[in-house]
């Protein structure tokens, strides 16, 4: 419409039976526009659910290790994680040290690495194995397809 009054816009969004609506107000002059506000709020809510349904979450799922893991429950416990991998999720691979185990870190270490050859086709390291107090832990990241 152009340049025209405050007064002249709000008669003419009036006839048309819509909305003024201040799109810049701090602009010289102010920029207004004339629409159906209601409308236009629905199809904002809309859009913005449409949006956070086709978001994807990324969970972290943990799996707990034992330095003293034995194959078969070494097995078990990669095959879950493998489906936790195949589900697009992390994994946070743990293991709690204990006594004397504390002088022995690098037995922590192999275990983490033979863990992570039977996943690696489901996932790689996001985050090398890595001590922190009692706990040795790394991150898994599903492999991108």
């Amino acid at each position: 419409m152009g340049i025209v009054s405050a007064r002249e816009a709000l008669v003419a969004a009036e006839d048309a039976g819509l909305d003024l609506v201040k799109i810049s107000p701090n602009a010289n002059p102010p920029v207004c526009k004339i629409m159906n506000y209601g409308k236009y709020l629905f199809e904002m809510n809309k859009k913005a659910k449409e949006a956070k349904k086709n978001q994807k979450i990324t969970e972290i799922k943990e799996v707990w290790l034992s330095m003293t893991i034995d194959v078969g429950d070494l097995n078990v416990k990669a095959k879950q994680t493998q489906k936790f991998l195949a589900a697009g999720n992390k994994v946070k691979v743990s293991i709690r040290m204990r006594g004397r185990q504390m002088a022995h870190q690098s037995i922590g270490i192999e275990v983490m690495q033979r863990f992570f050859e039977l996943v690696k086709e489901f996932g790689t390291i996001e985050k090398q194995p890595l001590t922190e107090g009692r706990n040795i832990w790394m991150m898994l990241a599903p492999v991108k397809a």
